[in-house]
């Protein structure tokens, strides 16, 4: 159930100034001394409020707008992301709104907070690094439905719906073992997010429960971009004994390091065994085709978007925590024969 709309008076009563300083304040107005606009701007936040362009009418069942913000819309993992999410909801009559935080938590509350403005129905989120349970409090409090994917956020009460990153790097790990690796890397990714935590954890796992013993320079972090993963290839190259495999965070991470490979005359899936992580399109189609743990983007857009509606149809905020599965999909890149390029459940 929504709690009753935070309104200017309230915050004008709250800040110690009249409603028509809270107006300037919301319309941008250079009248308005710096510290009164602070102080002003934080009981806003606070509170709640929400600037009136007819959204407050808009949330109460009239609204169309399914809001989705991510935080790396150059992945391609993202963008088969919102498609699936997109799917989901214009076949039930509503809209979607895009956005890209970049990682950073402040662009982040800004797009959340003009999506508010505009009347949005409910959020999917892809939280940027050091984004904190407060971040997404007034949307809960207001009763508009969240979806968080991907990255977990601890200590919010909304819905959740994540992959199993750690049983897919140490089914990958397995099969690198299996194919008689025993130097394998984990390549990519920043080590403070849950995700490259989770995914770290079961590439050691899976060396532990091997009897192989862990080297930690193998544990190469960099961004999660292709990027990254050039880069991080070519650290591999001043170590005086190099890894033979690795798992990388994503596929633009893996897709990366088969250029920093490529860069150093070594060819990946003949001189070096390369598994990725998502299953994006192009990782069927690169040269060689990419080794990677599906976690099917479409198919977690979809089920976000489903969890969300469902919650829009209800009209009220339940919390759901939900954990895909995923599945190891064998192609050339790890070096496999071609009689195993078969998916593998």
């Amino acid at each position: 159930m929504s709690k009753a709309r935070t309104s200017i008076v309230d915050i004008a009563r709250a800040a110690g100034v009249s409603k028509s300083t809270v107006s300037l304040v919301l319309q941008g107005s250079p009248l308005v001394n710096e510290k009164t606009r602070e102080k002003v701007s934080a009981l806003i936040n606070d509170l709640g409020y929400v600037y009136n362009r007819g959204a407050a009418n808009l949330r109460q069942s009239k609204s169309k707008i399914i809001g989705i913000v991510v935080n790396d819309l150059t992945n391609s993992f993202f963008a088969e992301l919102a498609v699936g999410v997109d799917m989901v909801v214009q076949s039930a009559g509503y809209v979607q709104f895009l956005a890209h935080s970049g990682e950073s938590v402040d662009r982040q509350r800004q797009v959340i907070a003009s999506m508010r403005e505009n009347g949005i129905a409910g959020l999917i989120l892809s939280p940027a690094r050091g984004t904190e349970a407060s971040d997404v409090k007034p949307l809960a409090d207001s009763g508009i439905p969240v979806v968080v994917v991907v990255r977990n956020l601890p200590g919010a009460k909304v819905s959740t719906l994540l992959s199993d990153n750690y049983g897919g790097a140490k089914s990958a790990v397995r099969h690198l073992i299996n194919l008689g690796h025993r130097r394998i890397a984990f390549m990519g990714g920043f080590a403070d997010t849950a995700v490259s935590s989770d995914r770290v954890r079961g590439y050691r796992d899976a060396l532990m429960e091997a009897g192989i013993a862990l080297n930690q320079n193998f544990v190469i972090h960099s961004a999660p971009s292709r990027a990254g993963g050039a880069t991080a290839a070519e650290r591999m190259m001043f170590f005086d004994e190099r890894p033979t495999a690795a798992l990388c965070f994503n596929d633009a991470v893996a897709f990366g390091v088969c250029d920093g490979l490529r860069s150093n005359d070594i060819e990946p899936g003949k001189g070096f065994a390369v598994i990725g992580f998502d299953d994006v399109i192009e990782a069927k189609t690169a040269v060689p085709a990419l080794t990677t743990v599906s976690v099917d983007p479409q198919g977690m857009g979809q089920r976000a978007a489903q969890l969300l509606m469902k919650q829009i149809n209800a009209g009220q905020v339940d919390q759901e925590t939900l954990v895909t599965s995923v599945r190891l999909v064998v192609r050339q890149s790890c070096g496999a024969p071609v009689r195993q390029t078969e998916e593998l459940a």
